[in-house]
């Protein structure tokens, strides 16, 4: 893993680097030693899942490529989990790269975002999600990864 003073434009003030302290609560969909994946507090869409690495980058272009190697697979298995959750019809990931790709928040992060035909994504400063909601939607992916697992 490497050591957040490679990457000098880090700032580990930065909200994500916060929850992986628990400084800041999250609604934990599942974590294990390298990523973590919470749902997102302005949903996009019901489900909208993040899925961040723990190893400090500012994005995927100064992100370890072990980093990513972990990253990727479990994407997949988050975004497996959120369709068959949610009963999506498809999936989209989205992730930005500085302020001029999108980026607001300067730690890598992948949006997992369940999909219906016909229903367009939310605002994603659309506002906060009711934390009961955050709670049965987090349940309900981790329901679907036991799911997956069994």
């Amino acid at each position: 893993m490497t050591d957040q003073t490679d990457f000098p434009d880090y700032d580990d003030s930065n909200i994500f680097a916060r929850i992986l302290r628990g400084e800041i609560p999250s609604h934990k969909v599942f974590e294990d030693d390298d990523v973590i994946a919470f749902m997102d507090v302005m949903p996009q869409a019901p489900g909208h899942t993040l899925v961040v690495p723990k190893a400090p980058s500012r994005n995927l272009l100064d992100a370890d490529p072990a980093v990513l190697a972990k990253l990727m697979p479990f994407t997949q298995r988050i975004a497996r989990a959120v369709k068959k959750a949610f009963e999506a019809d498809g999936i989209t990931i989205m992730q930005f790269n500085e302020p001029a790709g999108g980026q607001t928040v300067f730690h890598l992060h992948v949006h997992v975002i369940p999909r219906h035909d016909g229903v367009g994504l939310k605002r994603h400063e659309g506002g906060m999600e009711k934390p009961d909601v955050l709670v049965a939607n987090a349940n309900k992916i981790r329901q679907a990864l036991k799911e997956e697992d069994a």
